[in-house]
């Protein structure tokens, strides 16, 4: 193991939960520990649709990113709350497409920061990076992008799944902050946890969370989550089930049966 994986490895406690464990865990990764498959165990229990939400998330990112880089152009990506490694991160996504895109990853859990080496895996025309960083601290984010985005040209900033972290209103003004960095002509993908469809299992969900693990969250109703895209051009079809978002004929996304993860694409004016 090298020096830089130590020292990441060695600021992981192993026995509290934390999401992007959790999340691995439910996507079937193997980058977890006991702590974070009991607490995730318990949860699916409670919510068996979370674990579709997980996947469903994925399937979003792709299609998201797909449409980012074929029918828009975009070849530069800021994607914060990444998680673990798994199949078709952002970067190969874009890359696939566009060779020269370049992706920045943003996360704050010290065993992403061990595994960074498989994101930074870039194809040779284009670049990727990874920030070890809060969502909390939007300036931080900016400034280390900056070494490996231009911010004069379009970027797309990716949002899935993280704001329900900012358990306050404060989320409004971090995504406004990292926003109003981007040119004209940027992209905000977002999508996060409703309890529109299964309420009660979504609170269940939360509660069993926020008692468990040490980075608490909060389910946002569609119009909550819809604040998010003031200012900008929300593309069709609108802030949706994200099954319902462009679905493609692709047994991965069964686009009749809407989950508890509402998201959308916008365009900065």
């Amino acid at each position: 193991m090298d020096a830089n994986r130590e020292d990441a490895m060695s600021g992981i406690d192993t026995t509290v939960p934390h999401s992007a464990r959790i999340w691995n865990y439910w996507l079937g990764g193997k980058e977890n520990y006991s702590a974070d498959r009991e607490v995730g165990d318990i949860i699916s229990g409670q919510n068996p649709g979370i674990i579709t939400i997980a996947r469903e998330q994925r399937y979003f990112l792709a299609r998201a990113v797909r449409f980012l880089t074929r029918e828009v152009g975009i070849r530069q990506f800021l994607d914060i709350g990444t998680g673990l490694p798994a199949v078709d991160n952002t970067h190969e996504l874009a890359q696939r497409e566009a060779p020269e895109s370049r992706v920045v990853y943003v996360d704050n859990d010290p065993l992403v920061l061990a595994h960074a080496r498989a994101l930074l895996a870039s194809a040779p025309q284009g670049a990727t990076d990874y920030i070890d960083a809060d969502i909390h601290h939007p300036d931080t984010i900016l400034t280390e992008a900056s070494k490996t985005l231009d911010f004069t040209r379009p970027i797309a900033l990716m949002l899935l799944g993280i704001t329900a972290h900012i358990t306050d209103d404060t989320a409004y003004t971090i995504v406004d902050r990292l926003m109003n960095a981007l040119p004209s002509g940027s992209y905000l993908v977002l999508c996060d946890d409703t309890e529109v469809i299964n309420p009660e299992a979504m609170r269940a969900m939360i509660h069993q969370w926020n008692s468990s693990s040490d980075n608490p969250r909060i389910n946002r109703s569609p119009q909550q989550l819809h604040r998010f895209f003031e200012g900008l051009d929300l593309l069709d079809p609108g802030l949706v089930s994200i099954t319902r978002w462009r679905p493609e004929l692709s047994p991965l996304t069964n686009e009749s049966v809407e989950i508890d993860d509402f998201g959308g694409v916008a365009r900065m004016p």
